[in-house]
């Protein structure tokens, strides 16, 4: 499994739970007790943790956290307490509902997912809000943009394995072609059908195609031609389709570069991915970047916080 963190089959809520009252309990917060038991288990066991925290003490695990931990620590702590599709349900209601469309987060969430995946998002976001996704994310987008995220909700993305039609993928191909000769958007509904309906395999497929049409990799056709949130969608679902560890190592350099780092989108992408790919990712961001992403913490991040994500990208023994 190229994952950092895994479940353990050796495992026993019980002797946590105590463990974790007694880091909670005392005076003062012993954080190095709540990285140590929270940091080295999956999150299915973190919800079985909390769930016999609850029976045992009458008390809510998170709310606990909440009351005796603070900022980026508390943050992180909380997202590895939740659910993933209910991570992913509060990390989209925070992004439409704040000061602005954070659509970073909309496309990273929406992009990577399977037609599975986002059907789970959109009914745990309806129990969570009352809402429907469709409609906060209509209501809070607007153009190409929208309609590519309308289209991506669907969730009718082809799923059939490894099978690939390379007369489809030289049609398409040609399609993208022809839209980026007439300036992209003129041809968007068309393009949007093959970027959220064709198999991952088969936009591979596509993509290659393209290059041998265009002289130029998709990749460049859509930064010389859209421009703003529809150019980061569709260069999401190119990237990820590509290389889906390659796509989050960028994801993170991007957490880290420029003035400040943008903490929540850094936790949100080590929290979900270090039960499936972080080993790849962390090759991927070497090759990139000459450095690793736990050198990356270690610079950009402090305190308890550092250590958590530190935890998280380690490879447990």
């Amino acid at each position: 499994m190229p994952g950092t963190v895994w479940y353990r089959d050796d495992f026993d809520a019980t002797p946590v739970c105590e463990q974790l009252r007694d880091a909670l309990g005392g005076i003062g917060t012993d954080e190095d007790a709540v990285i140590r038991l929270l940091g080295n288990h999956s999150w299915k066991q973190r919800l079985e943790i909390a769930e016999s925290y609850k029976t045992a003490y009458g008390k809510d695990l998170i709310e606990d956290m909440k009351s005796e931990l603070s900022g980026d620590f508390e943050e992180v702590t909380v997202a590895m307490l939740t659910e993933p599709r209910k991570l992913d349900a509060q990390e989209l209601h925070d992004a439409i509902s704040g000061a602005g469309t954070d659509e970073t987060t909309i496309v990273e969430v929406l992009c990577t997912k399977t037609n599975d995946e986002i059907e789970e998002i959109k009914a745990v976001y309806k129990e969570m809000f009352d809402s429907e996704l469709e409609e906060d994310l209509c209501s809070d987008t607007s153009g190409y943009f929208r309609r590519l995220m309308v289209s991506l909700m669907a969730a009718g993305r082809q799923e059939n394995g490894f099978n690939v039609d390379d007369d489809q993928a030289a049609e398409d191909a040609q399609k993208f072609f022809d839209a980026g000769e007439a300036r992209w958007g003129t041809e968007e509904a068309e393009l949007n059908a093959i970027l959220c309906l064709r198999s991952r395999p088969q936009l591979l497929m596509t993509f290659y195609k393209f290059e041998e049409i265009a002289g130029k990799t998709i990749e460049e056709s859509i930064s010389d031609e859209c421009s703003g949130d529809l150019q980061e969608g569709y260069l999401a679902i190119v990237e990820s389709t590509k290389d889906m560890p390659g796509f989050f190592a960028r994801r993170i350099r991007d957490c880290v570069d420029g003035l400040g780092t943008r903490d929540s989108h850094l936790i949100r992408i080590i929290v979900t991915r270090s039960e499936i790919d972080m080993e790849e990712i962390e090759e991927a961001y070497r090759a990139k970047y000459e450095t690793s992403v736990l050198e990356t913490i270690d610079s950009e991040c402090s305190g308890d916080y550092k250590k958590m994500l530190v935890a998280l990208v380690t490879l447990q023994e």
